[in-house]
């Protein structure tokens, strides 16, 4: 797909993931960049340095997902890409069923439900135009893990099992989509994480936004549905399906070790 001329919204979109693809859209001749934040300094800020239109949300609220939508298809021009970007993070306080039904939730709504909400309101629209892209952040935990948060892997893996059925459903119907499975990425979610966590996501290296930006854009024009930013994961990937109990243990290992340091 062509960016040039388009019309994006990116969730989440004042600060770490979101502001690189909201700059790298920028640089590609997007037309209107949707600069989508639940800080509304963040959004500002960034459409200010780009151009773009800043939009404050909270994307667990499917009204407010639904009003913003509905603005600017109506206001301003048909949305080509929606990016479902907004996502967080947390720890399991002590064994991996210990996080508090708070915690279970806020991450079931931020990083499954608001991909649905955008999906839910954007298909009719591009349905009927037979085209448009569906670029949703999930993360290498979908796929793999995530060492102390299983909330947090749980919420990955159903996220990239909506973006599936996404494709399925209307692949056909000229409906693209993609699902952005990166490892650790320098941003407010791996300044607030703890040490143990951030060490099993950075074993193989941290990416600046711009770096990851990048290789969205090649997997964009591609319409790749799995954009991976660390390559590696799909050796990981292969690896885990190779020998499903083999891989455990080998998690088992890494989080053994990464616990000794």
């Amino acid at each position: 797909m062509d960016i040039h001329n388009t019309t994006i919204v990116v969730t989440g979109g004042g600060s770490g993931i979101g502001e690189g693809l909201c700059r790298r859209f920028k640089q590609e001749g997007a037309k209107n960049i949707i600069v989508a934040d639940i800080i509304e300094s963040d959004a500002q800020r960034v459409a200010s340095e780009i151009g773009g239109i800043p939009r404050t949300i909270d994307v667990t609220d499917e009204s407010q997902i639904q009003a913003l939508i509905q603005e600017i298809e109506t206001d301003i021009a048909p949305i080509d890409i929606f990016c479902s970007n907004a996502g967080i993070l947390c720890t399991d306080p002590d064994h991996a069923a210990s996080s508090p039904n708070e915690d279970w939730d806020r991450l079931w709504k931020v990083n499954v439900l608001a991909h649905v909400f955008a999906a839910r309101h954007m298909l009719p629209h591009m349905l009927k135009r037979g085209n448009g892209y569906f670029l949703n952040t999930a993360s290498a935990a979908g796929l793999l893990s995530q060492l102390g948060s299983a909330p947090y892997s749980v919420t990955k893996h159903a996220s990239i099992g909506f973006a599936e059925s996404l494709a399925i459903a209307h692949g056909d119907q000229g409906i693209k989509v993609s699902s952005i499975c990166p490892q650790a990425v320098r941003s407010k979610m791996t300044l607030d994480i703890d040490t143990g966590l951030a060490n099993s996501a950075a074993g193989d290296g941290v990416l600046e936004p711009d770096q990851l930006a990048e290789t969205v854009m090649q997997g964009i024009k591609e319409e790749k549905f799995l954009i991976l930013p660390h390559p590696i994961v799909e050796t990981y990937m292969k690896r885990k399906t190779d020998d499903y109990d083999r891989w455990l243990g080998g998690m088992r290992r890494f989080k053994n070790m990464l616990e000794s340091q």
